[in-house]
Formats: structure tokens, sequence, C-alpha cells
């Protein structure tokens, strides 16, 4: 397997920026915040973020990567590598826990559902009703988990819900 080293990805498409190579960030103070450097190789994939974060004012901002001997000369590391063949993401995923380690406990406020059903129905809810909501949620992330961690991303968003 060939490996092909690469400045940064592209927090849109998660595709490699180059070095010496433009690519776009935020205008968006937050977006650039040290650690939290958000980068994308065209404006296409800026503006799928503009949506995602809430921005009322923003606008793609063009930048130029380092060249890599500019790179190799202010980082002591070695530059990211991007396997050619394996388009993935290289984070590791978390330990997976057993089934018995994993938390069983409500994740519904009943307080809130109870007073939600009664208020469109007028009915009274069962406490048994809390531990099978529990288990379809927990049914929902695990396949939102999945979703996510297929795009790459180690974050659940409301997209993997859909």
């Amino acid at each position: 397997m060939e490996t092909t080293p690469a400045w940064a990805r592209c927090n849109g498409c998660k595709g490699d920026i180059d070095f010496d190579q433009l690519y776009y960030v935020c205008s968006v103070s937050t977006c650039n915040r040290k650690g939290n450097e958000l980068r994308f190789c065209s404006v296409e994939c800026w503006d799928v973020h503009v949506p995602v974060m809430r921005h009322r004012e923003a606008w793609a901002e063009e930048r130029h990567s380092p060249s890599q001997a500019q790179w190799e000369r202010d980082n002591p590391q070695p530059p990211p590598t991007r396997q050619d063949s394996d388009r993935t993401t290289s984070a590791a995923p978390p330990a997976a826990l057993a089934e018995t380690d994993l938390p069983h406990d409500v994740l519904v406020v009943v307080s809130k559902l109870k007073a939600y059903v009664r208020a469109r129905s007028g009915m009274n809810t069962s406490d048994s009703v809390m531990a099978v909501l529990s288990d379809r949620l927990r049914a929902l992330c695990d396949e939102g988990i999945r979703r996510a961690a297929a795009d790459g991303r180690r974050t659940l968003m409301d997209r993997d819900f859909k």
C-alpha cells in the first residue's frame, strides 16, 4: 500500500488538502480557534458547513497551505499520511464495551414524558413504558453511531438519525 502525504484534511468531504494548495477557512472566529481549525478544499465544502453551524454572516476566506519544506521546517514530526486505497479516518474507535458493561438507566425524563402524554391524550403512562422507550433510544443511538463512524466522524449529529 502506497501512502501519500497530505498537509490536512477537508472538514467537509474528508478529502486531502495537499501541500502548496489553495484551501478555504470560515470567516467566523469560533471556527478557527486553536485546535479547532476548520479547513475546506473548496467553497462547496465550506458551503455545506454554514447551515450546520448556523452562521448568520459568514464567508469563505482563501488561504494557501505551506509547502512541504516549510511544514517540515516548522514541525519536527512527519505529516499525516492517508492510505490511497482506504479513504476512512484513522481515528481509533473507542474501546468496545461488553453488553453487560453498558449502562441500562432510564434515558427519558419520566415527568416530562408523562406530562406530554397527559396533555396530548389525557392518558396516564405506566412506569414500564420508560424501559421500553429507553431500549428504543439505545437502538436509535447505536444506528446513529454506526452512521457517524461510517462518515468518519467522532461526533453524533442529528443527521445520523435520518
